[in-house]
């Protein structure tokens, strides 16, 4: 079974994976909910900015890290990954929509692989086919159900772990 991973030797140049910082705060928003509007267009994202800036500091202080796909040239960010190293939980995993099918979700998934090398796990809502697909596609089995605690929705509980 393949992975569907992108190492960071086939990683085209003009994109760099580093971590968050301090100046990334609008683009990240902007990028989370332009990305979120075309998967679930009734729900008003923009209104959940100040929950995922609060979200993004509560991981941080537990040791998750937030990862930046950047394009260099010009330079803007492309997307990016939350990753818990110690647990190996993906708590968001989002890529502009100018850049679907480009292999930037493949890529933040590497990344994410690389700092937790033995399990990666993740809820992602049940009528959301597309990302399950791509989940699938990298490798991720279902493991079970739940429900999102924003929106109530059921979600699909979803984990990696490296063939052995």
């Amino acid at each position: 079974m393949t992975t569907g991973a992108v190492s960071a030797s086939e990683v085209p140049r003009r994109i760099q994976i580093r971590p968050r910082a301090d100046d990334d705060w609008s683009a990240l928003l902007d990028l989370w909910v332009a990305s979120w509007r075309i998967t679930f267009p009734e729900i008003d994202f923009d209104a959940r900015r100040t929950w995922l800036t609060q979200q993004i500091g509560r991981l941080e202080a537990a040791g998750a890290q937030t990862l930046c796909l950047l394009e260099t040239h010009p330079p803007a960010l492309a997307g990016f990954v939350i990753i818990d190293p110690a647990t190996g939980w993906l708590d968001q995993i989002c890529v502009d929509p100018a850049h679907f099918g480009k292999g930037y979700g493949e890529t933040l998934l590497f990344a994410a692989r690389e700092r937790s090398p033995r399990l990666v796990q993740l809820d992602v809502n049940a009528e959301n086919h597309r990302a399950i697909r791509f989940y699938e596609r990298n490798g991720f089995l279902k493991t079970g159900v739940g429900a999102n605690p924003l929106s109530g929705r059921e979600t699909v509980k979803m984990e990696w772990r490296p063939l052995s």
